[in-house]
């Protein structure tokens, strides 16, 4: 390397143009030796077309140590121009440098910017001062520097010879901002200062402050071993600690780490709980509680102490008392209650049991999330619910670790801790709508919540510590069944909760949702009188849903509109019934019933599931002159588009000497639409509704209004089973339908369909195509032909 001097020749070298290396960790003085590691493409390229010329750049502070490729306005205008000693090449595309500066720069304007900074520079001369002042300020700066060097071991031995050496002001002045405690605006401060003696006054003021610390740090350690006993290096450490917070004046944080020591102590928890503890618990003691992590630490111990390792709630286990609390609360689920009396039963005979883990299926408002809190009720548990809805981020399952700012452990522990036990019932709502994103697929990280075989040791990112959960009581609930992932699906016990019949929402208005809606609104029971004929014409004419939710509302509708007229002077009793009910509620939103009013070609009615409950559909077809193709609309998903092709196929290989009109298919294009447009369909369910709709067009014979179909089909005219049967037959009932075909395999579920409606229906049940095509088509043929001729485009 070359050794830079006062007045060296390379001084005389440095151009009027120069390259610009941008730096962001520090400044460079002159004659200060600087090792740079570069990795921009840029600034490599720049190093070596530099290194082929006069070997000077001019190296430049960032403003902001953020900003990753710095243009013109990013820079400090004084810099310094560096003699690039040395260059090495690594094989990770980098390249290390050693440079020297020369002398301070200024840069009068950037001359380009590609591929890199160029700037027009102008050499910075400082001025000549040695006077008496100067030497005087040389020593006191000296001297003082030998002491804080002394005192302080930041700083080597050495530096106390090299700084003594030194007459020059501005040299030392540049040595020491280069070596002492200061950050980069203040280094770049003293970098601008162009009179030596004011620099080096400026590096006095930095000097003094540092030494002040390091004769407070030299008394806090002459107290401290003046205290300490030396067979305790705890003790030692602790006591540093309580010196330095009595020098800050914080003295309060003793009293709150005994507060927590002793609550260490006393809440039962495991061992390998209590010893993470008081890990930290010690971390803690040694940290200023002016700290960031002394926040992090004690928070950290706050939720340790706050959870319920060891306590349970006792459950109830008289089975009157608690099936009186499920009756009591809702009415019907026969079998969701049986189920809750059976773990009561098994509980009582053994006391360990698992929790069990039940998931609620079915349509919105049939009492999912309320049936949820009848069970804590009715087992004297805690009760926690949080929703799923929506959730994309694993972290909210498992936490996050401690590593993250705002860190906090996920949604199951924090619900643990709310109920304040180990052992509440649960409740994971809208488990089907759980979501998946680059940060992690939360059903993964709820599989381990939700096995028996694995949560007893379930472990929370923040918590870091496995925290037994088989004592808690898991309640799912889902609209859609099959929306369910897998995985989790196999790990809970499903029960159906379907949608209500007519008669069974007339109870439940009556014992549940009246006196509700009266206690919510202000109104005594003798103000108002709401007669079973007006709650059955809600439901027929204002409510088409499986549940009670749009029922409650219109219930609460009225009792405001009695509240108003009480305040208005009106003393009422008030009796609403069929008769004035449009007076409170207004039209009805609803037709009296839904079924067909009368038969039609190529028109049959079909059954499906929603997440609302069972519906009835209509599946229209139509044909055109045009040439056999078969147009499907009505929003299809793929696999109700196969059953549609099967059915085509199957109409036209066995039914080809029935048809209506020779070549029929060959000789018309066939509309297939499944209404309302916008609503999304898919399954095979509707296959029977299908063809019967497209037989008909084909033979043209009507087909029944008052039929309704089920099942999906073969390419050889087999009728396979469906799923959903009780909700798609209480929606044909619902819609005045009193007759419905149904595979033959489907005949065990009309154990699940109330008696009331099963006594009212009519079921064929059916193994073949040919089957349900002569039960859903009228025998007389109709010889007239479609109004529409059309031709397809």
């Amino acid at each position: 390397m070359v050794a830079i001097k006062d007045n060296h020749e390379l001084l005389k070298r440095i151009k009027n143009e120069l390259a610009v290396i941008p730096i962001n960790d520090g400044v460079v003085f002159p004659y200060m030796l600087v090792p740079l590691v570069l990795t921009d493409p840029s600034l490599i390229r720049l190093v070596e077309e530099v290194l082929e010329g006069e070997r000077i750049v001019g190296v430049f502070t960032q403003i902001d140590q953020q900003v990753a490729t710095p243009g013109t306005e990013d820079l400090y205008p004084v810099g310094c121009a560096m003699l690039i000693q040395k260059m090495a090449r690594f094989p990770d595309n980098q390249i290390r440098i050693i440079g020297q500066g020369l002398s301070r720069i200024g840069i009068n304007y950037f001359l380009s910017t590609e591929p890199y900074l160029r700037a027009s520079i102008e050499i910075m001369e400082e001025p000549e001062r040695q006077d008496d002042r100067v030497k005087a300020l040389l020593q006191n700066v000296a001297s003082l520097f030998v002491k804080l060097v002394d005192k302080s071991e930041s700083y080597p031995e050495d530096l106390k010879n090299v700084v003594s050496d030194i007459k020059n002001p501005g040299r030392l002045a540049d040595l020491l901002a280069s070596n002492i405690d200061m950050n980069i605006p203040e280094r770049q401060s003293a970098l601008e200062l162009l009179d030596p003696v004011e620099r080096l006054t400026y590096v006095y003021e930095f000097l003094n402050n540092e030494l002040e610390i390091a004769r407070i740090g030299e008394k806090i350690r002459r107290d401290v071993h003046q205290e300490m006993d030396k067979e305790q290096k705890e003790y030692y450490l602790r006591q540093q600690i309580k010196a330095i917070q009595r020098e800050l004046g914080d003295g309060d944080s003793e009293v709150e780490l005994d507060d927590l020591k002793e609550k260490i102590d006393e809440i039962t928890m495991p061992d390998y709980v209590r010893k993470t503890a008081l890990k930290e618990w010690n971390r803690l003691a040694r940290m200023s509680s002016g700290s960031a992590e002394y926040t992090v630490t004690r928070t950290y111990i706050d939720w340790i102490l706050d959870l319920p390792w060891e306590y349970s709630t006792g459950d109830i286990l008289e089975m009157d008392k608690a099936k009186n609390v499920l009756n009591r609360e809702h009415y019907d689920l026969e079998q969701v209650k049986e189920r809750i009396l059976e773990f009561l039963s098994v509980k009582k005979l053994r006391k360990d049991t698992k929790g069990s883990i039940l998931c609620f299926t079915g349509p919105p408002g049939t009492g999912k999330t309320s049936l949820g809190k009848s069970i804590a009720s009715a087992l004297g548990r805690q009760f926690v619910r949080i929703s799923l809805g929506g959730i994309k981020d694993e972290a909210e399952i498992r936490g996050h670790r401690r590593t993250y700012i705002g860190a906090l452990p996920g949604r199951i522990i924090q619900g643990i801790r709310s109920a304040g036990t180990n052992n509440p019932v649960f409740m994971l709502d809208e488990i089907d709508k759980l979501g998946n994103s680059f940060q992690g697929d939360p059903s993964a990280a709820l599989l381990e919540v939700l096995d028996p075989e694995q949560n007893h040791s379930f472990e929370d990112h923040y918590l870091n510590l496995p925290f037994d959960l088989s004592r808690v009581m898991f309640i799912t609930t889902a609209n859609i069944r099959e929306s369910i992932p897998p995985p989790l699906l196999d790990r809970m016990e499903v029960l159906e909760i379907p949608g209500y019949i007519t008669d069974e929402k007339i109870q439940i208005a009556r014992r549940f949702l009246v006196p509700r809606q009266l206690r919510e609104n202000g109104i005594s029971e003798k103000k108002l009188e709401i007669t079973e004929d007006a709650i059955q014409a809600i439901i027929d004419r204002y409510t088409r849903e499986a549940g009670v939710r749009n029922l409650e509302r219109k219930i609460a509708t009225i009792a405001r509109k009695v509240a108003k007229k009480l305040v208005e002077g009106k003393k009422g009793p008030f009796r609403v019934s069929s008769r004035n009910l449009k007076s409170y509620l207004g039209t009805k939103d609803f037709p009296d019933q839904e079924m067909l009013s009368r038969p039609e070609i190529g028109v049959s009615t079909g059954m499906a599931k929603t997440s609302s409950g069972g519906v009835i559909l209509f599946v229209e077809a139509l044909a055109m002159k045009g040439r056999g193709t078969v147009k499907l609309t009505g929003h299809l998903g793929e696999v109700m588009k196969e059953s549609a092709e099967a059915a085509v196929s199957f109409v036209r290989s066995h039914y080809f000497d029935q048809l209506w009109e020779k070549n029929f298919f060959e000789n018309n294009d066939i509309h297939l639409h499944i209404p309302a447009g916008a609503v999304p369909k898919d399954g095979p369910s509707a296959g029977i509704a299908i063809i019967a709709s497209l037989a008909s067009l084909a033979m043209h014979r009507e087909v029944r209004n008052d039929l309704a179909m089920t099942g999906e089909i073969t390419l050889t005219g087999k009728v396979l089973p469906v799923g959903a049967v009780k909700e798609k037959v209480i929606a044909a009932h619902r819609a005045g339908i009193r007759e419905v075909i149904l595979p033959a395999p489907n005949r065990k579920d009309l154990e699940d369909i109330p008696p009331v409606i099963t006594k009212e229906m009519r079921f064929r049940f059916i193994e073949n195509v040919e089957e349900g095509i002569s039960l859903a088509l009228i025998q007389e043929v109709k010889r007239e032909r479609p109004k529409a001729e059309s031709k397809s485009p």
